[in-house]
């Protein structure tokens, strides 16, 4: 690390020398419930997730959710289908994530029938007993580990009938729902008029391929090569964006950094930044994978911008696939300190056009220079699509921190405002899920920001706060003291914000060096 790197980037560099184990994720269990209208075609009934939810807000899903302590002993009548159909399996799944449970744990089936009726009022009955014999099993998907909370998710098929009761969304946990017929469904998905996980999408575009009663419906369903443990973890959110969740020395709660892959059969990579050479093997065996079943092939590594869990994989990628990289000039800079070579450069206002397949148009991206978090940093926007990706200027949990010199709290607040200003309707984040809602959110994050920034004016003028260090209680009571120094420099951030507008004067005392934290906690 150089003398130039702040804070945040030592304690990036500090954290790095261990690959995390990873969450061990909730069993759960969903139902796609579904019938045949008055024409005798499939309609399934989903759901859009409430917006307030602080998991998947705004996306569309099927009833389901975790397993609770008291489904273990709750009654049902029979068992579901055709559980032995599949499973993990040893050409499959990743041994180091794979779970050792079996299909179907006790009270699995009593919880997706319970949240079938908490989130849609259905409830199908035997002698009164929830009736789990008509539920079909339909595959095993676990969640990436790009979110806080991760979920080993059973999925199962439900013929409805009248007598179930009507169907209909339950707020808070979802805003709406509706029959859909699966052509309908997938036609709105690969649009990008909602957003759904990638086992959503995999079972409605089975399911309008083939009836759910045919068994080579159910065959392809219940397929563990599109499932999150295959070679290929296919985590296609939007057509032409790829999300490889890689192992990173990053900031906690975070354990993870997505990589991307971006275009439709031309493409670029963006930010390799796992520093373990397991991980880096896996992403480059699922980028051949890629290649062999999408026909997407990366022509350049990209960097969103310089801190070691973006880049520390780069030289591996670079020699694996052969690949030249490209950051902003100031990235460059940056990096070439750490013998880390450049071989062109993104500006902002830059269009690129990746080609498409046969037939395809041009995959165009827009290059934003969106400084704030870091000098260089870049986001990519998909023209067309209305899908950013937004890089450290937002993340999905946690915080994106502030440290200046390199980091500038006007300078991220134009950039958020920015991205705000072309109206995205999803933003892709390199900590966690991305957010449908992409304008609120960003509108939130610049509200957070100005209420903190309100916090630490009023300790300065009505308090006489003066030293970053005695903000910190006053503006994050609750925070561990191993986060203060980080803390302390977004106080340093804002404080620099405000006297360059002039409402508060720091003397010659106060500057961004003579404020720098020596000690690292890690």
């Amino acid at each position: 690390m150089t003398e130039s790197a702040g804070l945040y980037e030592r304690v990036l560099a500090a954290g790095g020398g261990q690959l995390s184990p990873a969450r061990a994720p909730r069993p759960s269990a969903a139902v796609v419930l579904w019938r045949r209208n008055a024409y005798g075609e499939v309609e399934l009934y989903w759901l859009e997730r409430g917006r307030s939810l602080p998991f998947m807000a705004g996306w569309h899903a099927f009833p389901g959710g975790a397993l609770e302590k008291d489904d273990a002993i709750a009654p049902i009548a029979g068992t579901p289908k055709d559980l032995d159909a599949t499973g993990w399996t040893a050409a499959s799944a990743d041994a180091a994530e794979a779970p050792a449970e079996p299909d179907l744990l006790p009270g699995l089936a009593a919880g997706a029938l319970r949240e079938l009726a908490e989130e849609t009022g259905v409830r199908p009955l035997r002698d009164g007993l929830p009736d789990a014999g008509r539920l079909v099993f339909a595959g095993r998907w676990l969640t990436p580990p790009f979110t806080p909370v991760r979920f080993d998710n059973r999925f199962f098929l439900l013929a409805w009938r009248a007598a179930d009761g009507e169907a209909k969304a339950v707020p808070p946990e979802s805003e709406r729902g509706e029959w859909i017929r699966p052509a309908v469904a997938l036609a709105k998905i690969e649009r990008a008029a909602v957003l759904v996980a990638p086992p959503i999408l995999h079972l409605v575009r089975g399911l309008a391929e083939g009836g759910p009663e045919e068994p080579e419906t159910l065959r392809r369903l219940r397929d563990t090569a599109e499932c999150n443990l295959g070679p290929l973890r296919r985590i296609e959110l939007r057509p032409g964006i790829l999300t490889f969740p890689l192992a990173a020395a990053t900031l906690p709660p975070a354990t993870h950094t997505n990589c991307f892959l971006l275009g439709s059969h031309e493409a670029v990579l963006i930010d390799p930044g796992s520093p373990f050479p397991v991980v880096q093997e896996a992403l480059t065996a699922a980028l051949r994978e890629c290649a062999r079943r999408l026909g997407r092939r990366p022509s350049a590594i990209w960097l969103s911008h310089h801190h070691p869990d973006h880049v520390a994989g780069v030289e591996a990628a670079r020699r694996a696939l052969d690949l030249p990289v490209f950051a902003h000039p100031a990235t460059a800079r940056r990096l070439r300190e750490r013998g880390i070579a450049v071989d062109g450069e993104l500006h902002d206002e830059q269009r690129v056009e990746l080609a498409g397949g046969a037939g395809e148009p041009p995959f165009a991206i827009r290059i934003l220079h969106t400084p704030g978090h870091a000098r260089g940093h870049l986001a990519f926007a998909v023209e067309g699509a209305g899908d950013i990706l937004a890089g450290d200027l937002v993340a999905g949990f946690g915080t994106i921190v502030i440290d200046p010199p390199e980091g500038d709290m006007t300078s991220y607040l134009a950039a958020l405002e920015r991205l705000r200003a072309r109206s995205p309707r999803t933003l892709f984040v390199s900590h966690g899920a991305p957010f449908v809602d992409a304008a609120a959110k960003l509108d939130e994050f610049v509200r957070h920001r100005l209420n903190r920034e309100a916090q630490i004016f009023s300790a300065w003028s009505e308090r006489g706060l003066r030293e970053p260090a005695a903000f910190v209680p006053e503006v994050y009571p609750e925070l561990a003291p191993a986060a203060r120094p980080l803390a302390e420099r977004q106080i340093v951030a804002h404080l620099l914000r405000l006297a360059e507008l002039g409402r508060i004067s720091t003397g010659s005392s106060f500057s961004s060096s003579s404020t720098r934290s020596g000690s690292i906690a890690t």
